[in-house]
């Protein structure tokens, strides 16, 4: 019985993991770019009350006797199904079709890896124009440098082709090209990419080596993007709501199978009485 107390403790312990992550789903369900997750259960070890044998009659007994210790959370997955493409008044905001990321550089000088296309152009402390997120890190080009609008150049004049590539309309009323691409990066595993602040991705050794699209001579699928939309989160209202539900009973399952060891146990110590 001091098992199946334990056991059904590990499982209240996981399941109110598995709720703590349908809540954060729910709350970002208007985040841009948002990536809904979801958690994944293991068994702990078994413990082995008998090993194989025989019966009375010599029989062989070919099965053993093993009893469980409970469960605990193994990971907690990111589903990276692509989100709705939502217009934006925003004449920066970029959206991604296929699996590509932006990149940004942190304030750490770190490069770190988005879906959000929430772009906009800041005023550096030389005048410069560059294109950077609502956080103020530089959005990179294919080259891993800022992306710097030309001198006269007007911001309401800029375009961005399905390939990345930043142009402008002159004075003149004539379409120029400024020579740089905003990146795109691809990953053989974005599972394993690591969760940062503010919509913000970490490379690591489960995701793999970032994939420049523009210049991997890998046979990929490459990405394109789209001025003036957003990507919407992949959260499902609906789903989410089931998924609370069926967490929600198994948690209260783990809560009585505690309850009945516990009437169990108090039944024992009364046998004496």
């Amino acid at each position: 019985m001091m098992r199946s107390l334990w056991s059904a403790a590990s499982g209240m312990r996981s399941q109110q993991t598995a709720v703590d992550t349908i809540a954060n789903n729910l709350a970002n369900v208007n985040t841009t770019g948002f990536k809904t997750q979801n958690t994944q259960f293991k068994s702990l070890l078994y413990q082995t009350l008998q090993e194989e044998t025989t019966t009375s009659n010599a029989n062989p007994k070919p099965t053993s006797a093993q009893v469980g210790l409970g469960t605990r959370v193994a990971a907690i997955n990111t589903n990276y199904t692509q989100g709705a493409q939502l217009a934006n008044d925003n004449p920066m905001a970029m959206f991604i079709s296929g699996s590509g990321f932006f990149a940004v550089t942190g304030f750490d000088g770190e490069t770190y890896f988005t879906r959000d296309g929430d772009f906009g152009w800041s005023i550096e402390g030389d005048g410069t124009r560059t294109l950077t997120n609502p956080s103020g890190l530089h959005v990179q080009d294919i080259e891993g440098n800022p992306i710097v609008l030309p001198e006269g150049a007007g911001a309401d004049a800029v375009s961005v082709g399905k390939d990345g590539a930043v142009s402008y309309v002159n004075g003149d009323g004539q379409v120029v090209a400024t020579g740089q691409r905003i990146a795109l990066y691809q990953f053989e595993n974005p599972v394993g990419l690591e969760k940062v602040s503010g919509n913000l991705l970490a490379e690591s050794e489960n995701s793999g080596a970032a994939i420049n699209e523009a210049t991997t001579g890998l046979n990929i699928i490459e990405s394109t993007m789209a001025q003036g939309y957003l990507e919407g989160s992949n959260v499902n209202v609906a789903d989410e709501m089931v998924n609370l539900i069926i967490t929600q009973r198994a948690y209260e399952l783990n809560s009585k199978a505690i309850t009945t060891s516990d009437s169990m146990l108090e039944t024992a110590n009364n046998l004496r009485r």
